[in-house]
């Protein structure tokens, strides 16, 4: 708890700096004048009350305050690119002791450093600036208190009249451009007179909720800024959206609420064809009513001849015959020794492995992937291993997340391969010319994971693994199993025989797709194979030759680097581009938006997006054949309502033919930073295929706390026709899935209740104890599961109980099959495993609850 007192001192004393701060006349040495104050401004988190806008409204005694991590910003769009020259920072007690003060042309960068502070001691900053910015921004380093940062003021100067060209031009690209509007308050008010450039005609609703106008700018543009002159009419809360077709889907770019009319300018980023103002709350009792509505963009139309393809980037290694075993071997160990154990650092990298022999032995660390180029895994051998281990970590396995390999054949030195990871670690059609070991040496703990389309000569010994998932594969022989196996699809799979052994097992996957993939053709081209869908399918994809699909070239792709903006990207996507994710942290400020059918998303080396502004962070529109693959989305610290919305609300298209996929598709909440998302991952299509996601919110790292990484569901599924097949899904504090779409199905589940309820009374459903792990919607009339498991460790109340870990609706057609819960060392128990069915789980002997069938 924050000591009263001490803020109490804090604000007296500040509250006299601010008032003599803002009421100083700049001398002869500061030749500069204060823009920042009544400017928009954003930050990264906020605590409780204590917002943005506080930092500039030269008001003395209010402040910003944030969550109490070190990575956290505070921004100011001072409205147009100002020459600058310092900024003044007036700190409350808990101040920062390292930060930088950094400019930027765009909302959401790139940002470069006009000044660095270190050995900062509170008080009042003043700190000399040099460059142009219409975007500044305190971002902190280091914290000098346990709690966040927090200003009384953030002043920013600059020289009038010495400002470089505004980058969002005066030009009104919506001017005397067709427009539409949802109503008409009479045949005087039509909407045209919003975008006539008269101030002396309008356009009025009528008099309900909600109401719009849109523009059609006649060709997709990049918009930077939306300003609204209001009537008397105006709207309290309204949404700013552009859209690629004049009936959405609609992107939101501004939330507006509060407002109270009067002439507005919205710096908004973000690119459309149409441009609409949503009224979600009328300011008064008539309709709403705009004398102007103009649209600013940047460069008008984007360059219709984005090129595709390109270089791949700094962190993608490519690894040629040509190269000696040594100096191959130097590079991976040399990732591997950065990559070990940074869990939550912000290296990204893929080795890619031409066609040919190698005689190396690739350790595998975070956010690395191993590829082979080859069109089939035999052509790239790797004589040596492809090997993941868990010396980091003192032998225990269950934070071996977020790495890969694809795509190539092993033959392992001594004959076995060990692929010792947990969730996010996906391994997919590789060949081992011998046995695989899932275990870490010495047998310690291991919690995964996943293997598909791939051959293993000899037999998986999984060992201490607790679950594992394995489709569409063909196997020598399966060892034993500890809480869960499950197989689909899977030549030489043990036979089904859960409780025990604790095999599920399904002779055939219903649908599969598999992951696209990079490779070279025989020219030393790259291309981008996508592999066809498959019904019923069994054994792995290339056991009779080569994996039937289609190929597409690189240029069809545009290679994205991670300072593009998601302008950037949404140009080449609409210009008709695939999009290729290189290696590395994306930072974006709105949704990329995938509106065409059939477009891949494809990342190398866990490219990982971070939405800011609580952006969402992908929206698909409901067209069919979408392909997600590799990649992460780390929540950002301000929280968004979706990280990934696949198919707006109002979906209803049959994609049976053609579905959309999500392949190896991660979500990450917490751990890196203080991460927030109300919903991880909204599926409102129908006939789309899940295979293989971690969505977690985090239990360890940076910014954790039942309070501090919110998050209330992992996953909700409302499309009809939805397929799981490897769905992993933890810790989040309400339900973890939502199932409403009828005939549904999971093929494997993973999950662990939130660790950090603070007590039983702050974890409950009403008057049920806890939230279940999986939810099935009372109306939904069938729906299928298999082999299934969720447990407990409530490590701050070990007292907790949740009555049951499945819930669903009691009808013949909604069927389970192989279900377990497990209440880990004790800490917590689970009353029922679905419904009211099944014994308790609890006991420091964690031993599991099992329901072989259900109903």
């Amino acid at each position: 708890m924050r000591g009263l007192s001490r803020r109490i001192a804090a604000l007296f004393t500040a509250s006299a700096v601010v008032a003599a701060l803002i009421n100083l006349t700049p001398t002869a040495a500061y030749a500069d004048t204060l823009i920042s104050q009544g400017k928009p401004a954003t930050s990264s988190s906020v605590e409780g009350a204590f917002v943005a806008g506080n930092a500039v409204d030269g008001v003395a005694g209010s402040r910003w305050s944030s969550l109490a991590t070190n990575d956290q910003w505070l921004q100011v769009d001072l409205g147009s690119t100002v020459t600058l020259t310092r900024a003044v920072l007036t700190w409350e007690a808990a101040y920062g002791s390292a930060y930088k003060i950094q400019g930027a042309a765009a909302p959401g960068g790139p940002w470069t450093d006009l000044a660095s502070v270190t050995g900062g001691d509170g008080g009042v900053d003043n700190v000399t600036l040099t460059g142009s910015a219409r975007y500044v921004r305190m971002l902190g380093i280091t914290r000098a208190t346990p709690w966040g940062y927090s200003l009384f003021e953030f002043q920013v100067y600059g020289e009038v009249g010495g400002n470089p060209g505004d980058p969002c031009p005066a030009t009104n690209a919506a001017l005397n451009k067709p427009a539409a509007a949802s109503s008409l308050q009479g045949a005087g008010f039509p909407a045209s007179a919003a975008v006539d450039g008269n101030t002396g005609t309008r356009w009025s609703s009528l008099a309900a909720d909600p109401q719009w106008i849109r523009v059609d700018l006649g060709s997709t543009q990049t918009v930077c800024s939306i300003d609204l002159r209001w009537e008397a009419a105006y709207a309290s809360a309204f949404q700013l959206q552009v859209s690629g077709g004049p009936d959405g889907p609609w992107t939101t770019l501004k939330t507006v609420t509060g407002a109270t009319g009067g002439v507005q300018t919205h710096a908004v980023s973000g690119s459309g064809r149409y441009v609409r103002v949503y009224g979600t709350a009328r300011g008064t009792g008539y309709g709403y009513s705009l004398w102007e509505f103009a649209v600013r963009t940047t460069t008008g139309p984007p360059d219709p001849n984005i090129p595709g393809g390109g270089d791949l980037g700094p962190n993608v290694h490519v690894i040629d015959p040509s190269m000696s075993s040594a100096s191959i071997q130097a590079a991976l160990d040399t990732v591997f020794t950065q990559q070990e154990s940074a869990q939550f650092g912000t290296g990204r990298h893929a080795f890619l492995f031409k066609p040919g022999s190698y005689n190396v032995n690739a350790k595998v660390g975070f956010y690395t992937s191993i590829v082979g180029l080859g069109q089939n895994p035999g052509d790239v051998v790797i004589n040596g291993g492809v090997t993941v281990d868990a010396g980091w970590f003192n032998g225990n396995a269950t934070q071996n997340f977020w790495r890969s390999t694809e795509n190539l054949a092993v033959q392992p030195t001594g004959g076995e391969n060990r692929w010792a990871v947990s969730q996010a670690a996906p391994f997919r059609r590789m060949h081992i010319r011998g046995n695989l070991n899932l275990a870490p040496t010495g047998y310690g703990w291991a919690s995964g994971g996943y293997i598909a389309d791939s051959k293993i000569d000899g037999s998986v010994g999984p060992y201490s693994q607790q679950q594992w998932y394995t489709r569409e594969s063909t196997i020598g022989g399966w060892v034993n199993g500890v809480w869960n196996m499950v197989f689909s699809g899977v030549v030489g799979a043990p036979a089904n025989s859960f409780p025990e052994p604790v095999y599920t097992t399904l002779q055939n996957t219903p649908i599969a797709r598999e992951k696209p993939y990079l490779y070279v053709d025989g020219g030393g081209n790259y291309r981008v194979f996508v592999p066809a869908l498959r019904t019923n399918a069994r054994g792995h994809s290339w056991a009779n030759g080569p994996t039937a699909g289609s190929s597409l070239p690189l240029t069809d792709f545009y290679v994205a680097k991670p300072t593009d903006t998601a302008a950037t990207i949404n140009a080449a996507l609409a210009q008709g581009l695939n999009l290729l994710l290189t290696p590395g942290i994306y930072r974006i400020n709105a949704p990329i938006n995938i509106n065409r059918a059939n477009t891949i998303v494809l990342g190398l080396g866990l490219a990982t997006i971070i939405p800011e502004n609580a952006a969402t962070a992908i929206k698909v529109a409901d067209v069919d054949g979408v392909k997600l693959a590799g990649f992460l989305i780390d929540a950002g610290p301000q929280k968004s309502d979706v990280l990934i919305e696949v198919g707006p609300a109002s979906s209803s298209a049959d994609h049976a033919a053609n579905p959309t996929t999500l392949q190896d598709v991660f979500v990450r909440i917490g751990g890196a930073f203080a991460g927030n998302a109300t919903t991880s991952v909204v599926i409102n299509s129908d006939d789309v295929i899940i295979d293989h996601t971690w969505l977690w919110r985090g239990d360890h790292g940076e910014g954790i706390g039942w309070n501090v990484n919110t998050a209330e569901t992992g996953l909700i599924v409302n499309g009809d026709d939805v397929l799981a097949t490897g769905l992993f899904v933890e810790h989040y504090r309400k339900y973890d899935v939502e199932w409403y779409g009828e005939r549904g199905r999971t093929i494997f589940f993973q999950n662990e209740k939130a660790y950090d309820p603070p007590n039983q009374a702050s974890y409950m459903n009403g008057t049920v104890k806890g939230w279940a792990a999986y939810k099935v919607g009372p109306n939904v009339n069938v729906h299928e599961g298999w082999g299934m498991g969720s447990y407990c460790y409530f490590n701050v109340d070990p007292t907790i109980e949740v009555d049951r870990v499945f819930e669903v609706p009691i009808k013949p057609n909604v069927k389970f099959h192989s279900l377990l819960a497990v209440s880990l060392g004790g800490n917590g128990r689970i009353n029922r495993v679905i419904n009211d069915t099944g014994a308790p789980a609890f006991g420091t002997a964690t031993i599991p609850s099992k329901v072989v069938s259900y109903p």
